[in-house]
């Protein structure tokens, strides 16, 4: 059968050998050890992941290992809320473990050769499913992310981000706060209009997932005054403004959606009395009680407190 062999960093020929034998990938030791010795592999172990065919021989195989001829895995990361599930999703499949990922994410002096801070250093993975090589180290990881970030910035989404007097990064925290308020993809734009209709006339966002997120308990299915009288920064209740940093990881639909967000009145947005996961959108404050209302007794209705 096909095997996939993982050689970990710091690994040296007899590790090599001996997982090979032991899983039965080779029925002679000896005569992989000579094949070994003859092309120079026994000094030039490489790490890495390799797929082994069957049909191969020692040759064949000895020459792949010490090519470092490797196969690269996929790693997809989305649907991530914090640093911790973002350590967790992007070295599933890889050699660096979580932990050594999320002591680089935390470290404020390595992420500011970034140009980030802590609090907006998410903004710096763009959701999606990359290749790479099983032995690439943290600091590799974040090479790449911070090159994959700037290839997703074009001219033409650092000029439209311009256009509405944002930053790169308040483009990402926007983002994150349009995409915790709706799953649906296609209401995004026009979610995303609202909020930049407030933030011109300096009115707060007043966005629940801020609360949430400042609450620290993703868990909360409706929001009370206690929960609005929270003193925190990304308490868009209490405080106008963006808050410092994503409350989420905004994918690329959600970033695309602030960058090209519908340009209308609407002041106001509150979910459908229907649980459809749509909302009902208001221009004026009255318009916007009279829906609010009708989604709170849709709440008590269903028992949801």
């Amino acid at each position: 059968q096909p095997y996939t062999l993982k050689i970990p960093t710091n690994s040296v020929y007899k590790n090599v050998v001996d997982q090979l034998y032991n899983e039965k990938v080779i029925n002679d030791a000896l005569s992989f050890g000579f094949v070994s010795k003859i092309l120079g592999y026994q000094e030039a172990v490489k790490p890495g992941l390799y797929k082994i065919d069957p049909k191969m021989n020692n040759l064949q195989l000895v020459r792949m290992l010490r090519s470092g001829r490797q196969t690269p895995v996929r790693v997809t990361f989305n649907n991530v809320r914090t640093k911790t599930d973002l350590a967790e999703k992007i070295t599933t499949n890889l050699e660096v473990t979580k932990e050594q990922f999320l002591e680089l994410i935390q470290d404020s002096v390595y992420i500011r050769k970034f140009d980030f801070e802590e609090e907006t250093v998410m903004s710096m993975f763009i959701p999606n499913t990359y290749e790479f090589w099983w032995n690439t180290s943290a600091e590799e990881l974040f090479d790449r992310m911070h090159k994959e970030y700037e290839t997703f910035w074009t001219e033409e989404r650092k000029k439209k981000a311009q256009a509405m007097g944002l930053s790169q990064k308040e483009v990402s925290t926007l983002a994150s706060i349009v995409q915790a308020e709706s799953q649906k993809a296609d209401e995004r734009p026009k979610i995303a209009g609202v909020y930049l209709n407030r933030l011109r006339i300096g009115m707060p966002l007043q966005a629940d997932p801020t609360l949430v997120f400042a609450a620290g308990d993703f868990t909360i299915k409706r929001l009370t005054g206690v929960h609005m009288a929270i003193d925190s920064p990304y308490n868009t209740y209490k405080y106008a403004g963006l808050p410092p940093g994503p409350i989420n990881l905004p994918d690329i639909n959600s970033l695309d959606a602030v960058l090209n967000a519908e340009q209308h009145k609407y002041m106001y947005f509150c979910a459908k009395e229907d649980f459809s996961g749509y909302h009902t959108f208001a221009v004026t404050y009255n318009e916007h009680i009279n829906n609010a209302r009708r989604y709170q007794r849709a709440l008590n209705a269903a028992k949801i407190f």
